[in-house]
């Protein structure tokens, strides 16, 4: 997320809700020092045989002939195909300030305006000021959208707050180190819906910080979902209201952090969502 949705100061998302993940070992910051060595072999069969035995324990699972004396209500349980299976709705095609817009007026037009909006609001643009600006008239509602800007715009402005994150008065990094603060969206779904109104959850990962030499607020990864009060406005969804809490936060695996080099190569390369269902 970014500010759009309450940033706290201290550079997290609203919480600390965060994933486990193994630093380089170094005398210096999290960035700095020499990578570790590799696992030992013993180790890695020990991965590779717990990794076969899952394999097995699914397709079995998979094969499994269906059971007759399963009840009514267990199938209500199960997961439904449509959460995932293509809707065939095409991708919208109408933008302004860079963020997608022109949403259908139903459930999954709604879900895709929040999914959308939460990627804007938690980019680095929104540490622009003219990007924030053109960001916040696209995204909330004509009606609220003047009292959000100013509030934005004094967080934003906050020279405390950004140097707590490691960025200069003006929002800009460091020499030599690249800043980084986007959204992924994981899923979304309405807890309700009207023709003229919906609310909208984004389940969402987020990764934040600086990436570079010496950095001193390294990219970090956390989970959040926000919920979205949106409203229909002059044909399209806007935001009105929103509530962010922490997770669901998935349990991180035991895997060696990236180098500075190789993460600010990875943001460079990897340009972030430009639509979201």
């Amino acid at each position: 997320m970014s500010l759009g949705d309450e940033r706290e100061p201290s550079g997290g998302y609203g919480g600390t809700g965060q994933t486990r993940t193994r630093l380089p070992e170094s005398s210096g910051d999290a960035y700095g020092g020499t990578r570790r060595g590799g696992r030992s072999s013993s180790r890695s069969l020990i991965t590779v045989v717990g990794v076969v035995v899952l394999l097995i324990a699914a397709i079995a699972f998979a094969n499994r002939g269906g059971d007759d004396s399963g009840s009514a209500a267990g199938d209500e349980n199960q997961p439904k195909s449509s959460s995932t299976a293509a809707s065939g709705t095409r991708p919208v095609d109408g933008k302004a300030a860079g963020v997608p817009g022109g949403f259908a007026q139903d459930q999954q037009g709604a879900e895709s305006a929040a999914a959308n909006y939460a990627v804007a609001l938690g980019s680095a643009d929104m540490f622009d000021t003219v990007r924030r600006h053109e960001i916040v008239k696209t995204v909330y509602a004509p009606d609220v959208a003047a009292d959000r800007q100013a509030a934005l715009d004094s967080a934003y402005a906050s020279e405390k707050f950004l140097a707590n994150i490691g960025l200069d008065k003006d929002g800009a990094a460091p020499t030599g180190q690249t800043f980084i603060s986007r959204v992924i969206p994981v899923g979304t779904k309405t807890t309700s819906f009207s023709a003229n109104a919906a609310t909208a959850e984004v389940w969402y990962t987020s990764l934040f910080g600086l990436s570079g030499e010496g950095s001193t607020n390294p990219v970090s990864e956390s989970w959040y979902t926000t919920t979205y009060e949106l409203k229909w406005v002059d044909n399209d969804w806007k935001v009105t209201d929103f509530q962010q809490k922490d997770g669901p936060v998935p349990v991180g695996r035991d895997q060696r952090a990236s180098t500075a080099d190789d993460m600010t190569k990875a943001v460079e390369e990897y340009g972030g969502f430009t639509y979201a269902r």
